[in-house]
């Protein structure tokens, strides 16, 4: 549902600037005139001459010693807020927690970021894995694993994915307690300098 929500608000939002920067190339460039087709009655923005906010529209309040304090405030709150939404999509697919079945009828939690670093350091102990990143996502009680490993030159991928699957991925599924942990796992190279030879 929230990842809805976050999709039509971004899809306004966009389809609003996109219609904004549109009707000002209309007008900046005077494309309605040379391409030979009329605009609405209503549309602000009919040709080079007009712009956004005219003399009227600038100096109406400017007397008045509400008016700058109130557009500050309305713009910093419009500021905290898409700051707070940024933040919450960015965080949103990180898993915090893990909900561990202890067999007795409760429900034991695990902390996300404990069970991250653990599978880390264990993939980075892999024989030609220089470098590891896992971040869980998904929901508390069916996680998924996203892996990111950056792999040295002499490095064999088959024989590293296997054994990230039989043993790296396999402890951390049974310390969860979980039956099944899906997994995306990328792979990448470590970048070298050239190293010159005399």
């Amino acid at each position: 549902m929230i990842k809805t929500v976050n999709r039509v608000l971004l899809g306004l939002l966009g389809l609003g600037l996109f219609a904004l920067g549109g009707g000002v190339l209309l007008g900046g460039l005077d494309l309605q005139r040379r391409w030979g087709f009329d605009v609405p009655g209503w549309w602000p923005f009919r040709g080079p001459a007009d712009v956004v906010l005219g003399d009227e529209g600038r100096l109406r309040w400017r007397a008045e010693g509400w008016w700058w304090p109130t557009v500050i405030t309305v713009l910093a709150v419009l500021l905290v807020l898409l700051l707070w939404w940024l933040w919450t999509l960015l965080s949103r697919d990180r898993l915090h927690q893990v909900l561990v079945d202890s067999q007795d009828g409760t429900a034991a939690r695990l902390n996300g970021r404990a069970l991250e670093d653990v599978t880390e350091k264990e993939a980075q102990a892999l024989d030609g894995v220089a470098r590891a990143r896992v971040c869980l996502g998904g929901r508390r009680t069916a996680p998924v694993a996203r892996v990111r490993l950056w792999l040295e030159p002499h490095a064999e991928p088959e024989r590293i994915l296997d054994r990230l699957d039989r043993d790296t991925l396999a402890h951390a599924r049974d310390s969860a307690g979980l039956d099944r942990l899906p997994s995306e796992v990328s792979l990448r190279e470590v970048r070298h300098r050239a190293h010159r030879v005399d």
